[in-house]
């Protein structure tokens, strides 16, 4: 199996040879070496990333490959294989770590067109890997009902998300995805006898957040619940050091908000332009359930808070999660090109211990994220160095504060549970390689 830095050996003949089966099995129109298509499979979110962005190019693939079937992904994984051509699979391409730019070249494997939603029922919904989350949603509301959970970047792929991601609006309640939001998989190893393995229960979890090293996700059924009324909730505070904690506070009222985000001034003068959210003023944003709307805007109130907006609808929802996570970062990087960078936090310190946390880095500005029993957001300061980002840990860690660096394309979570499994789905060490750090 293949190692951090090792880089799978093949050549021309391989890539002419793949290139050829691939012609074969999906038709001209489904493979491409096109320097656009080359070009758009090279990119994701990472962009965000001042250190990653430094180290652009990042990875390139050969050829890029478009599957319009469940059962054209197999096959295209036993050619890849046989050949000794590394697979990388992709959805929209929305993550920010650099997870599914291809590090080593070889083959993309574009899943946005295997975009169907199979089945729904009371309690799941069952879809390809290219299907956006925000038409599960859509079809989930149809149903009177609701996705568990789902990205800020609502038009994320299904597989994208199970692979790449693991919180999103929804956490509040059920926390991270790989904690009962999958019924099952169908998957894809890197087998040269690959075939689509249909994994349940506690089988499929091991597929969450891997990146795709371990397997290709083709389908997945993930879990719903009993559509509830949600009121889009906007306040405004002359202070995040009063807003944050009136959102702490907010968090605790039943039943519980779907979603809760909070923000400074200069981060919310920087949002799209919305009259809910007031420039020189503090933000509180929350999904909340139309039986908790009256208390949460008491406890609003009670900390500070004017009321701005209550929006309700589906749309209404989607937008409030769009400047959840991550995005405010993205919103203020637009507003002031190359000059900020973020880390990842967790912890009740982002709220009890705010003023520290803000001052470990040069102009640190912390977006505040309600999590599953803590808090957690992405605090942003100027950017110098790499150095200068990862001196700033340790201080955190001192204050009591969790720290995820967003800087690097590594799998980060359980990553020795992960590479013992990827020795036997994918021996020979072509998903996605170059994915283990020494």
């Amino acid at each position: 199996m293949l190692e951090a830095g090792d880089r799978p050996d093949f050549g021309p003949e391989h890539l002419d040879g793949l290139v050829d089966d691939l012609l074969a099995l999906l038709g001209p129109r489904g493979v491409s070496t096109l320097d656009r298509a080359l070009d758009r499979a090279s990119r994701d979110g990472s962009g965000m990333s001042p250190i990653l962005s430094a180290q652009q190019p990042l990875g390139r693939p050969d050829a890029v490959c478009y599957p319009k079937t469940a059962q054209q992904v197999p096959a295209i994984v036993r050619a890849a294989v046989r050949r000794g051509v590394p697979i990388t699979a992709r959805g929209k391409g929305t993550g920010n770590y650099g997870q599914v730019v291809p590090r080593f070249g070889g083959l993309v494997m574009d899943m946005t067109s295997l975009a169907g939603i199979r089945d729904l029922t009371d309690t799941t919904i069952t879809a390809e890997a290219g299907a956006r989350m925000i038409n599960l949603e859509q079809a989930a509301w149809d149903a009177g009902r609701q996705l568990w959970m789902y990205p800020s970047t609502a038009q994320s792929t299904l597989g994208g998300f199970l692979a790449g991601g693991s919180a999103g609006t929804g956490t509040i309640v059920h926390g991270r995805n790989h904690m009962g939001f999958v019924e099952s998989v169908d998957v894809v190893y890197g087998h040269e006898d690959a075939e689509l393995l249909h994994l349940e229960g506690a089988a499929a979890q091991p597929m969450v957040h891997t990146y795709g090293v371990a397997g290709i996700i083709v389908s997945a059924t993930v879990r719903l619940e009993p559509l509830q009324d949600w009121k889009c909730v906007y306040a405004s505070f002359g202070s995040h050091h009063e807003a944050f904690p009136a959102a702490m506070r907010a968090a605790s009222i039943e039943p519980k908000p779907r979603l809760l985000s909070a923000d400074g001034a200069t981060i919310v003068d920087a949002l799209p332009s919305d009259p809910a959210l007031v420039h020189g003023r503090a933000s509180v944003r929350g999904i909340v359930d139309a039986a908790a709307l009256e208390e949460t805007v008491a406890v609003l109130e009670a900390g500070g808070g004017r009321i701005e907006a209550v929006r309700e609808g589906l749309a209404q929802t989607m937008r409030l999660s769009t400047l959840s996570y991550n995005h405010p970062t993205w919103w203020l990087q637009k507003a002031v090109p190359d000059t900020y960078f973020h880390m990842e936090c967790q912890g009740d310190a982002l709220v009890t211990r705010l003023r520290e946390v803000e001052d470990v880095y040069d102009g640190g500005m912390l977006h505040l994220e309600v999590g599953h029993q803590t808090m957690f957001g992405m605090i942003n300061g100027v950017y110098r160095d790499p150095e200068q980002v990862f001196a700033g840990v340790p201080a955190l860690e001192a204050l009591g504060v969790g720290v995820h660096s967003p800087h690097q394309s590594y799998v980060d979570l359980d990553a020795d549970r992960v590479r013992a499994l990827a020795r036997s789905t994918d021996p020979k060490g072509l998903l996605n390689p170059g994915r283990w750090q020494r």
